[in-house]
């Protein structure tokens, strides 16, 4: 019973080192792409870690920097944020507050630059949307409408498409362009949804410029 048990140990330890003969550095490369793999994975996810708290503390300056009226210094944080750390939302936040500030500030060439950095570079879509809307404002006032327009009509999200029409009426009037003003106002205004507080405020638009939204919506209805 002993020499069978000794020959069945034989046998297996024969098929292991053929096994492993045939297998063996399939295996250990197999391995060795596994482990690496995890091992990028882990130093990418501690890499961004790290940039999304540098990029925190250098917003953060931006913050405070805003509050003390230093525009040196925002302007500074606000180069170090694009040079670095430009891909994360830290860096589009604080770029939207810092075209704020220099904007209040006079400083519409700055602001200008800031929003459109935040509006072509932003890795938020959202974001992107809201520093267009915002540009499309500093351009008004720097007298540039079709630029504001241009901007306008590009990269809105659904959730901000009211909000651009609505704009875009406001520079199709700045225009002496009633007709169009017109049809931008009405596409916001149906756009939006009835509980929203702005929607007034379209639909005064729309009556200044003699325009009923309710007769047209119940007239288009009834068609």
């Amino acid at each position: 019973m002993a020499n069978n048990f000794d020959l069945q140990e034989q046998e297996q330890l024969e098929e292991l080192k053929h096994f492993w003969k045939t297998w063996g550095n399939l295996i250990t490369w197999a391995l060795i792409v596994v482990m690496g793999g995890f091992a990028a994975w882990n130093g990418w996810r501690l890499w961004q870690s790290r940039q999304a708290q540098q990029a925190t503390a250098l917003a953060e300056a931006v913050e405070s920097a805003s509050r003390s009226g230093d525009m040196a210094r925002v302007e500074q944080a606000v180069g170090d944020l694009q040079s670095s750390y430009g891909g994360t939302v830290q860096a589009a936040q604080a770029g939207l507050l810092a075209a704020r500030v220099m904007a209040e500030a006079g400083n519409l060439d700055g602001a200008k630059g800031v929003l459109t950095w935040v509006a072509d570079k932003a890795g938020d879509d959202g974001l992107r949307a809201v520093a267009r809307l915002r540009l499309a404002a500093v351009l008004v006032e720097q007298k540039a409408y079709d630029e504001a327009l241009a901007q306008l009509s590009r990269g809105m999200t659904p959730e901000f498409s009211a909000l651009a029409a609505d704009r875009k009426g406001d520079v199709l009037q700045l225009q002496d362009k009633k007709p169009q003003a017109v049809e931008e106002y009405r596409r916001a205004w149906q756009a939006m949804d009835e509980r929203v507080d702005y929607r007034r405020l379209v639909e005064a638009k729309l009556n200044a410029l003699g325009v009923q939204p309710q007769v047209v919506a119940a007239a288009g209805a009834a068609q």
